[in-house]
């Protein structure tokens, strides 16, 4: 479960920030993943859990976003919802589009004491 090392990194992060502001305790976390990222969302969820105890984030509200999987054809330039990395154009046909978005991992913000 890879999910679990993430979520380490993501506390470690989120801690860095929070000493650097002098903080005493992270009240809410916010994480933005999307659906190409490769992440399960119900495994981030209880990996957030167990990473957080006896931490600054202990108690933390975890929210997490889910971006939606969006493509754009290299051929004739339509947008579409990409739910696969190697989908096809719906309207050419075109195989290999360009993300625009739905591969994202990233914290969004943290809230802080």
């Amino acid at each position: 479960m890879h999910e679990f090392s993430i979520a380490v990194n993501i506390v470690d992060i989120a801690t860095d920030h929070a000493e650097k502001a002098n903080a005493k305790k992270v009240n809410e976390i916010e994480l933005e993943i999307g659906e190409l990222s490769g992440v399960i969302y119900e495994a981030m969820e209880t990996a957030m859990e167990a990473a957080i105890k006896d931490t600054l984030l202990n108690g933390a509200t975890i929210k997490i976003i889910n971006t939606p999987g969006r493509g754009k054809c290299l051929g004739c330039k339509s947008i579409f919802k990409l739910e696969n990395l190697f989908d096809p154009c719906p309207e050419c046909g075109t195989f290999s589009p360009e993300v625009i978005s739905g591969k994202e991992l990233r914290i969004k913000s943290i809230n802080i004491d």
